[in-house]
């Protein structure tokens, strides 16, 4: 039976990211992954053009998300209980099945995203869920605790180096830090 065209896509995206993560997006080439894959490059075509195109392709879905989270998040009040919650929401979607390896994807590629469509749109939205985080105190304290909230849950990938430690371990230790942030902006209401 052959394998639907989804499944082939979500396989390129899959060995794409773990090249991308291994060697670097710059030295990774789409023969490397067209070999990897066990196809030709023009199977290969048929669904990416480009290496960008691969990108962009798993990094929509995590916009998706986080547009979700940010209407979401203008819909409720300004309260800490709404800051609490929104960056639960976000690190629930960070720890969620595939996100890890995005996330080594982004620590490991910074310098490359920063000129692709897909790294300028996560940037976007990542200053717009920091607004969310910060809604109701505009004051630069609050700005620069509501981004290092975020930044809290992204880390926890890379800077707790514990051996051993699950990642449910690691996102409560995020959330943990993120709430010590998010508990001075505003009233604490």
């Amino acid at each position: 039976m052959r394998e639907s065209t989804g499944g082939t896509r979500e396989r390129i995206q899959a060995v794409a990211l773990e090249l991308f993560t291994e060697q670097g997006y710059e030295k990774t080439s789409l023969r490397e992954i067209a070999e990897r894959l066990g196809v030709t490059k023009a199977a290969l075509y048929y669904h990416f053009r480009s290496k960008d195109e691969i990108v962009n392709s798993f990094v929509e879905d995590r916009l998706h998300r986080m547009d979700e989270l940010i209407d979401w998040a203008r819909s409720q009040p300004a309260t800490l209980a709404t800051r609490r919650a929104l960056i639960t929401r976000y690190a629930d979607a960070i720890f969620a099945s595939e996100q890890p390896s995005v996330m080594r994807f982004f620590e490991q590629n910074q310098t490359v995203l920063k000129s692709l469509a897909a790294g300028m749109q996560m940037r976007e939205r990542m200053l717009g869920l920091a607004d969310q985080l910060c809604r109701g105190d505009d004051s630069p304290a609050a700005q620069l605790r509501a981004a290092l909230t975020l930044f809290a849950v992204h880390s926890s990938w890379f800077a707790v180096r514990a051996p051993h430690i699950t990642d449910e371990e690691r996102k409560k230790i995020a959330l943990e830090v993120a709430d010590e942030l998010l508990s001075k902006i505003g009233d604490g209401g």
